[in-house]
């Protein structure tokens, strides 16, 4: 993989320490995800960094799934997120589930509870939490908390063989009630639920919490350096418990970055989950979803998302990111790579009535500009053609450069045309135009007589192709991110998120297939939609406009 960054972070500059001092003779990362959604761009920084990071030093990165809960998991999340990381282009050295482990890790709080480390509670999660105190005040010891070794070995192993119901008992860690951090003072390590599990089956009605299970999996594994996100940096100290105080033969050190913000965007997968469940989007890979399946059919390249994620670097400190600069980068991607054409997205008819009728002239055009090695592509000319209606005037205000009665302008690629001529319907609507064309004007000609200051886009009418164009705004409102309640944060939809246009199309563009991508002159790149274009329709998504004001 090409055009990797070379830019350092706080985390590249321990690994490359702990390989100086020989503290680990191989570097191995991993990406956890648990399957209870798809991945977004926020799971792309963490991808990149993982990878790349185990890469640059000929370490290893396991893909390894965290599914500890079987309430919120499901297949389909697993193999969407395979997808996900092999589409962005990596590989992992090892495939494993949290899941494969269940029985090791059984043994291990069996092993806490031998040493006296953990216990069965009788409380309830009401109690639980009442009991735990809080940031100013120190927690209260439970009642189960002096439970003999016996009797906790006997109860969790009748958790285990299924006598008790969801939520009857749970195995607490015995650490430190009154401890500052409040993950410290006796956090439940494991608890009942009679539910099929997708990896499992019905093995188990008992599962490890995930604060328990992580760290492990990572020794299990042996991963040396555990990269999570800054809302687990409170956890670590329990991390580091767990590690000691099961024994594990392995001793993981796990360090954390500031997770990806983006302006208008929400990371949330229980929100983004909500927005499904609500059909307020067609799906996860729905276009205007932050998730990886997502920017993937709005026409997002993997070269794309790698370069941002680079880009944007890793730190500590806490900071959003504006969602131009995703943008910037498929522009900058797909500017040598996406032939030009031109579509028309709000067609209005023009007649050029001075041009033969019947005739179908075949013109020149480029396929990229700044790319020639691209070569050039035949369009028709004819009588008649759609123009947008955006590009005429019936009383334009100064300085419009477009069409209007009695002004000129150049056609890409064609010839000058003049608005000879207003067609409207009953109700005042303009629905054709007449003009006239010079011949003497024809593009690539060399023609100097004279010059027009507007230039249109047009198709020729009689062998265009009808077209859906799909064109995308922010699903979420300024501001609205991932504070507030779920009811508050559907307040904040933006109702315009979605345009859906019909026009036409270029003739030879009729054979383009799902993930072909194009530039449209003045309008920006547009990608073939995989799951609504047909054999009789081509749906394009707006991946992005032409221009922005954004900088790096």
């Amino acid at each position: 993989m090409e055009n990797k960054s070379n830019s350092s972070n706080f985390i590249k500059h321990i690994v490359a320490e702990d390989i100086k001092s020989g503290k680990h003779d191989e570097i191995v990362t991993r990406f956890p995800p648990e399957p209870n959604g798809y991945l977004h761009i926020g799971h792309a920084k963490s991808i990149v960094l993982n990878f790349e990071l185990a890469d640059e030093f000929k370490g290893r990165t396991n893909l390894r799934f965290d599914d500890t809960n079987p309430l919120k998991e499901d297949v389909e999340y697993v193999e969407s997120i395979k997808e996900d990381v092999k589409w962005l282009g990596y590989d992992w050295d090892g495939l494993f589930f949290a899941s494969n482990y269940f029985d090791e890790m059984y043994e291990r709080a069996v092993l806490l509870i031998k040493k006296g480390l953990a216990y069965v509670e009788d409380l309830s999660q009401e109690e639980i939490r009442a009991y735990r105190g809080t940031l100013t005040e120190p927690g209260k010891e439970s009642p189960s908390r002096t439970r003999s070794v016996e009797e906790n070995l006997d109860l969790f192993e009748r958790m285990k063989n299924g006598e008790f119901k969801n939520g009857e008992k749970v195995l607490r860690a015995k650490i430190d009630m009154a401890s500052p951090n409040i993950n410290l003072r006796d956090p439940v390590i494991y608890r009942i639920s009679h539910a099929t599990h997708h990896n499992t089956g019905d093995k188990w009605c008992i599962y490890p919490m995930y604060t328990f299970a992580h760290p492990l999996e990572d020794a299990i594994e042996g991963v040396t350096h555990s990269i999570c996100t800054l809302e687990f940096e409170d956890q670590r100290p329990f991390y580091d418990w767990v590690i000691e105080h099961c024994e594990m033969e392995a001793t993981p050190r796990q360090y954390e970055f500031a997770r990806l913000n983006l302006t208008n965007t929400v990371m949330s997968k229980r929100k983004l989950k909500l927005l499904v469940d609500e059909n307020i989007v067609d799906g996860w890979d729905d276009p205007r979803m932050p998730t990886i399946s997502g920017l993937r059919r709005k026409g997002y390249t993997p070269d794309a998302i790698r370069n941002f994620c680079r880009e944007i670097g890793v730190a500590r400190a806490f900071s959003t990111v504006d969602e131009q600069m995703l943008e910037h980068f498929i522009r900058e991607d797909l500017k040598l790579k996406a032939p030009r054409t031109m579509a028309v997205l709000k067609p209005l008819k023009v007649v050029i009535t001075n041009y033969p009728e019947g005739q179908v002239e075949m013109l020149d055009a480029e396929i990229n500009p700044e790319n020639e090695e691209m070569g050039t592509r035949q369009i028709p000319f004819s009588r008649e053609i759609y123009i947008e209606q955006d590009d005429f005037m019936v009383d334009p205000p100064k300085k419009y450069f477009r069409l209007f009665p009695g002004n000129e302008v150049r056609l890409k690629h064609a010839y000058f045309i003049k608005c000879e001529e207003v067609i409207k319907d009953e109700e005042g609507n303009v629905i054709e135009l007449r003009c006239t064309y010079d011949p003497e004007t024809k593009s690539g000609t060399g023609f100097t007589g004279r010059k027009v200051k507007g230039t249109l886009h047009w198709v020729e009418a009689t062998n265009a192709k009808e077209a859906e164009f799909r064109l995308y705004e922010p699903l979420i409102l300024d501001d609205a991110g991932d504070e507030g309640e779920d009811k508050s944060f559907l307040e904040k939809i933006n109702p315009n998120s979605l345009e859906v246009l019909k026009g036409y199309i270029e003739p030879n563009m009729g054979e383009a297939k799902p993930n072909d991508k194009f530039q449209f002159f003045r309008h920006g790149y547009f990608n073939v939609d995989k799951k609504h274009t047909t054999a009789e329709k081509v749906v394009f998504n707006r991946i992005v406009s032409l221009k922005s004001s954004f900088k790096l």
